[in-house]
């Protein structure tokens, strides 16, 4: 997984990992989850995917629009 770059230092997002029309996020209380595009959409997948990169948003984007809509919880 990348880190996350969490350029407002607040973000709960601790890392992540960018499939073919999935993400996988590491949240910073060690929980991972998988989004797909069939878990929550294609246009939330390339959102996310978008703000993973850029290192800003992501948490908020998550918890505002994707919410409880992962594909699964992993380990």
């Amino acid at each position: 997984m990348q880190r996350y770059k969490n350029l407002s230092g607040e973000s709960g997002v601790l890392a992540y990992e960018i499939g073919d029309r999935s993400i996988t996020i590491r949240f910073t209380g060690g929980d991972r989850y998988l989004y797909t595009d069939q878990s929550a959409g294609a246009d939330n997948i390339a959102e996310m995917q978008r703000l993973a990169t850029l290192g800003s948003g992501l948490s908020t984007f998550i918890s505002q629009v994707v919410k409880e809509r992962y594909a699964r919880k992993l380990d």
